[in-house]
């Protein structure tokens, strides 16, 4: 199914500086050039996003913070925040919760975007990342139903907090897709984004970009429009 809604505010999960961009780069985009409120929310520093044994990993934190606030400015998104875990250490605990939880109240975001922790077998050749899992199960914990609920970390209501139901959760890199988000306009967008991650750009340009295309092109064509984003949403009631 092809999804035009557009939220008012939208707040994106995910582990890796360039996780968003990857996984939702054109969707992102998309919403926030129609007016949407886009926020982005990264747990890990991502300090061990490179297998060179020379690289010192304070400085490639403060290399992918600018990488990431670089591309975010590039999809046009409001803000970036960073949780500052270390990367490959996240913990699926009620500290990560609390976190998430306490950023959902603050934004109040329509719609919550996140890996899929579900998907763990691509093939045979890839599985996904434990941050990328950790991150999806502990938004969606956080989303419903504990930012919803004052019984949930009352001390952030004792702050001033209030509580905030999320309508819908996108879940990207999903081997169970139900919505489609057509990405024809922005697709060009996701991919400048992506290459300000420079740092972690190790393919050849071409091939990286080839490839981006192929996989929005598939997309497209399960929905009919030329590039695609899919997710697997989940409408939350009530």
């Amino acid at each position: 199914m092809l999804d035009s809604d557009v939220p008012a505010r939208a707040l994106a999960v995910y582990a890796h500086p360039d996780d968003p961009e990857i996984s939702a780069g054109g969707t992102l985009a998309r919403w926030a050039d129609r007016g949407c409120e886009v926020h982005l929310l990264i747990t890990t520093r991502g300090d061990k996003g490179t297998s060179d044994p020379s690289v010192d990993p304070a400085a490639l934190t403060d290399l992918r913070l600018e990488e990431a606030a670089a591309a975010a400015e590039v999809l046009g998104l409001a803000g970036v925040q960073h949780l500052g875990h270390a990367d490959g250490e996240l913990p699926d605990d009620l500290e990560l919760r609390a976190e998430i939880v306490r950023r959902v109240r603050e934004l109040r975001p329509d719609v919550v975007l996140c890996p899929d922790p579900t998907a763990v077998f691509f093939g045979d050749r890839y599985y996904n990342h434990r941050d990328h899992r950790v991150t999806g199960w502990a938004t969606l914990d956080a989303v419903a139903p504990a930012a919803g609920n004052p019984h949930y970390f009352p001390d952030q209501i004792v702050d001033g907090l209030a509580v905030h139901g999320v309508r819908a959760a996108y879940l990207s890199g999903t081997l169970e897709p139900n919505v489609w988000v057509d990405v024809s306009d922005t697709h060009d967008r996701k991919v400048e984004a992506l290459f300000r991650h420079a740092s972690q750009l190790v393919e050849s340009d071409e091939w990286f970009r080839e490839f981006l295309r192929g996989h929005a092109e598939d997309g497209g064509r399960r929905v009919g429009v030329r590039y695609a984003e899919g997710f697997r949403r989940v409408v939350f009631s009530g």
